[in-house]
């Protein structure tokens, strides 16, 4: 399988020690670490919100600042805040998932009024979000309704790699794992967790210690104690 994103000796100053990481499209990875390890930092580098200090990021061969709006369609972020538009509907938000795919005129047209309503209540269905809501505010829902509209925009860009920011935090272990095998039937993904046990879903495990790539290895070759030094005080 073609590497889809590759990262070559890539930092940021006081943030990132220099990693070098290939990520393809069949890989299901999880990135471990205590809180200020640098997960969110790489997750940034990985779809191009940071640019490194020194060193690379290449997405499908190309360096990020050279990628076309339909070339980084093919990277979803499911990001820890959500960064829904609260004034707008579920259906509007739903929607912003797909402007990779269409034009300025289509992206205005959703901000008017509804486009593609059987898309939007498919994706709504896939996520269990009950299918009235979808012209309601998304500054109405709670907090679990919420995070089903992220993530069925997320479904509706239909990306090859998914990236997540802690995508299980503050959840229910119900909606937690659904969110979870949602996720995991994306084509790749990698997604940032505080839950060691829950490595044996995934192909790969990564660790960050310090801005530092300190683990790197198949959820079987992991001891219990490199976890447990994976997130003790430095």
């Amino acid at each position: 399988m073609t590497a889809l994103l590759e990262l070559q000796q890539a930092c940021l100053r006081h943030r990132l020690q220099p990693i070098t990481l290939t990520l393809r499209a069949d890989q299901r990875v999880v990135l471990l670490g205590a809180s200020g390890a640098g997960k969110t930092t790489l997750l940034k580098l990985c779809n191009g919100a940071l640019s490194p200090d020194a060193g690379s990021v290449h997405w499908c061969g190309q360096p990020h600042q050279h990628l076309s709006r339909r070339q980084r369609r093919r990277m979803g972020t499911l990001w820890q805040d959500l960064r829904l538009v609260e004034e707008l509907s579920v259906m509007q938000n739903i929607n912003s998932g797909a402007l990779g795919r269409h034009g300025l005129l289509w992206a205005l047209r959703n901000l008017l009024g509804p486009l593609d309503h059987d898309a939007c209540l498919a994706v709504m269905s896939q996520v269990n979000l009950e299918p009235e809501l979808i012209q309601q505010p998304v500054g109405k829902l709670s907090g679990g309704q919420r995070q089903r509209v992220a993530l069925a925009r997320l479904l509706h860009q239909r990306p090859e790699m998914v990236l997540a920011d802690e995508p299980l935090s503050a959840l229910d272990p119900t909606l937690a794992a659904d969110v979870l095998n949602t996720l995991l039937l994306s084509p790749g993904c990698l997604i940032s967790l505080h839950r060691p046990d829950l490595i044996d879903r995934f192909d790969r495990v990564l660790g960050l210690r310090d801005g530092a790539l300190a683990i790197d290895a198949a959820p079987e070759a992991i001891h219990r104690d490199q976890l447990e030094w994976l997130y003790a005080s430095a």
